[in-house]
This record gives structure tokens, sequence and C-alpha cells, in this order.
């Protein structure tokens, strides 16, 4: 990992496979944002985010060009919402990064994205989740009482949301690259990364713990989306 210099958020690619397959192999928490044990795994993961009419909004965390993190909002058009998620690979931790990525990702989907609320939630056994989203202007709404079963034990579920209307965090912004801005996100057509057409140019169904996608899942509203994230 480099200088904070050299991080950026960027459209995910589908030449990211391999960085995604290192950050599910990098913490055994990772298990909770679906099922990547080999390449082929990492490569649906990814055409999954990007696949023509996918409601997810990925932004790659890129550490000198190689993706160490993911922050995604996955879009209710009908609703101008979005659930928010990430996750970051184990070594990158500790570092920031996720912090400052988020507060900016949230950020650009509520002014420049079109939309009216963003939400979340993680396990309440995993407080660096809800540190990152206060620091990115998200407020705590309630707790899902034993959400989850997880080795034989329930686990609740800390909720937040983030409103258009609400205060801006103070915080020092990640910088954005290679976007083709057309409409807002919960538009038909959207600020659309041009990766998401190819790699020419650099230029998570709310209620219950489960995955959507096929062979492998994505993490979506109502699951454990926000795992991986920084511990700071």
């Amino acid at each position: 990992m480099n200088s904070e210099g050299s991080v950026l958020l960027r459209p995910l690619r589908s030449s990211d496979a391999g960085d995604v397959l290192a950050a599910f192999s990098s913490h055994a928490d990772m298990a909770r944002q679906g099922s990547v044990l080999a390449l082929s795994d990492a490569e649906r993961y990814v055409a999954n985010l990007l696949a023509t009419g996918s409601s997810h909004r990925p932004w790659a965390i890129a550490d000198d060009g190689r993706l160490v993190g993911l922050v995604c909002v996955s879009v209710d058009e009908k609703n101008r919402n979005g659930w928010f998620w990430y996750w970051m690979h184990a070594d990158a931790r500790g570092r920031g990064w996720m912090t400052r990525a988020a507060a900016t990702v949230a950020d650009w989907a509520l002014t420049d994205g079109g939309l009216e609320r963003l939400e979340l939630g993680h396990r309440v056994n995993n407080p660096a989740s809800g540190a990152v989203a206060r620091a990115a202007g998200f407020v705590h709404e309630g707790t899902e009482r034993a959400k989850f079963l997880i080795d034989g034990e329930r686990v609740d579920v800390d909720t937040y949301g983030r409103l258009r209307s609400d205060p801006a965090p103070g915080f020092v912004p990640i910088g954005f690259r290679s976007v083709v801005k057309t409409r807002p996100l919960h538009d038909a057509i959207h600020d659309v990364p041009r990766s998401a057409q190819g790699d020419a140019d650099e230029v998570e169904i709310g209620g219950s713990d489960r995955q959507h996608g096929g062979a492998v899942g994505l993490v979506m509203p109502g699951g454990e989306e926000v795992a991986g994230v920084d511990r700071t």
C-alpha cells in the first residue's frame, strides 16, 4: 500500500476482478460480503455490479491504480433512495481511506447523484462500520433486534440514514476520476462510468440476510454489507 496521495475513487471495472479476489481472501470477515473463493467468482461478482440495468453504482477505492476497497450505492429509483455499502481489503484498513471514501460518495449521491436518502445497516458487533457511517454524515435511526443468526447466536443490527437535507460532515474528500456526466442516479441513465461499458478507458431486498445474483451473491439491503471496513 502506497502513500495517501495515490488514493482515489474511480468506477469499478471488469479488470478489477483479481483485486476483488485478493480483498475477499484478506480476512475472514469478508465472507459476509458474498462467496468469492476463486477468480471466476470475482469475475461474476464484478459482472453483476456492472451489468446493464443494474441498480448498483460501484466505486473502487484505488491505491496507485489497484482496487483496495469498494463503496457502492444500490439505487431505488422509484423512491430516490440508495442502500449504501462498503468493504475494504484488510491490509488497507486503519488509514482513514474508507471513512473519506464513504463521505465522498455519500455527498456525491445526495447532490450530483440526485438521490434524497441513503441508508445502511451493520451488525452491532462491528462498531467500525458505525464509525464510518457517522463520519460520513449518517444518523443512527434504530436497532433491528436479533436480525441475523450467526454461528448459532442472534445478532442485532444498527440502522442509519442520511437525507439530502442533513448537514454535510466535515471531511477531506478523495478525488473522483473519469465519470461521464449524464442524468441523476434515479433516472434510467445515470452518472455512468465509462468502465461500465468496458475497460477501454479509465476516462447491496430488505428483511433477510440473503445473497443475490446467482453463484456469487451481492449482499443487499437487509444483509450484512459493511463487514470489511476501516478499523479507525
